[in-house]
């Protein structure tokens, strides 16, 4: 990382020097993060044991993998119950025209994973995770069975309960500091998935990553493909819908305060926006890296950011989401190499305290897809 232009993180995984982070407070210990580690090396139970388990848990492991965020609350995601595992697939029906790579709609489904790895967590067993297991079934993402039994850390009870209050915060936020030690705990949780989360600290870093963000919302604001797409995925008070961002949880863009970076305009001048402008400044500000920009990246940066929104949640932290500066290759080209970052920025995220909670609406999970 480049220290003068205000980017800190751990970047070990990198082969780079980088600072330790800060001690974790003791609620949170080391050994906390690395229980929700693929345990693809431990003792599994039997073939039938896990069927079991599985099958009897279905819908409840679907449900809760469908909490999990999604670019525009597309929810991009199918599960299906095979033989002692639950299989995540794509839904490229669910893709937005403006991803299409499909990277935003493999980070989304790389957090309903995380979801689902985590509410194996809560039935007292470690997650074995199989990503893309056939490369001929691009629509299939990962595999996901039992493993050895054990109870969930104090971290994940933690994650556990924040599931439901956890949501993107593009409303105010709330004076005052972060809790201590908490971006340290958020480094750990994006390191632990295999990504890197990066703090913009300085004021050459945030003015140039300010500049950059802004230059890409006024382009995606005159963009016809980005504004249909818009009025496709938002919901006014009266709509019925399970999916899309309500009016409820979009702001409107008058009052930009200060030190907050530009947000995506989901008003589109139709006056549906319910939250308020204005509050404090975000206390923090950050950018999500992978070492690398392919699929399986993609899966571990969405896998990481909801790792680490429930994390921050646990403590009512939240974070509002930047995703339309880094739609462009271009302009995900130009973040990296202005800030000196040493990989690939798959999220911006500016993180503060709030007390409003508004989550979105959820599709019923259904029956599973049969095999």
């Amino acid at each position: 990382m480049d220290a003068g232009c205000g980017v800190t993180a751990r970047v070990r995984a990198f082969g780079l020097p980088g600072s330790r982070p800060k001690t974790l407070t003791p609620a949170l210990a080391a050994g906390d993060h690395a229980g929700m580690g693929d345990s693809s090396d431990s003792v599994t139970g039997s073939t039938a044991g896990q069927a079991q388990v599985l099958a009897g848990n279905a819908r409840f492991l679907i449900a809760s993998a469908a909490r999990a965020p999604s670019v525009h609350n597309t929810q991009p995601w199918r599960f299906r119950i095979s033989p002692g595992a639950v299989e995540l697939r794509s839904d490229p029906q669910r893709k937005l025209r403006t991803d299409p790579s499909g990277r935003e709609m493999l980070i989304s489904c790389g957090a309903a994973l995380f979801a689902l790895r985590l509410a194996v967590r809560s039935l007292g067993y470690l997650p074995v995770t199989e990503l893309l297991p056939d490369p001929a079934q691009l629509r299939l993402l990962a595999r996901v069975r039992t493993g050895a039994a054990a109870p969930p850390n104090g971290l994940e009870r933690q994650m556990l309960d924040a599931v439901q209050h956890r949501h993107t915060h593009r409303g105010p936020f709330a004076p005052g500091p972060l809790p201590p030690g908490l971006l340290a705990g958020l480094q750990h949780d994006a390191l632990a998935e295999g990504a890197t989360l990066g703090l913009v600290t300085g004021g050459l870093a945030y003015d140039r990553l300010e500049r950059i963000t802004a230059a890409a919302a006024r382009r995606g604001d005159l963009s016809p493909r980005a504004r249909a797409e818009i009025r496709r995925w938002t919901r006014t008070e009266a709509g019925m819908a399970r999916d899309g961002i309500p009016a409820t949880a979009l702001a409107s863009r008058t009052g930009r305060p200060a030190g907050r970076l530009p947000q995506r305009d989901f008003d589109l001048g139709r006056g549906i926006a319910r939250l308020p402008s204005g509050g404090a400044p975000p206390s923090a500000t950050a950018v999500l890296l992978t070492p690398g920009d392919r699929r399986a990246d993609w899966l571990r940066a969405g896998q990481a950011l909801y790792r680490l929104l429930l994390h921050a949640a646990s403590q009512w932290v939240f974070a509002s989401l930047h995703t339309q500066p880094l739609e462009d290759t271009t302009t995900r080209g130009l973040i990296s190499s202005q800030l000196a970052l040493p990989g690939h920025p798959q999220m911006l995220l500016q993180l503060g305290p709030a007390t409003t909670v508004s989550p979105t609406a959820r599709r019923p999970p259904g029956e599973p897809d049969s095999p």
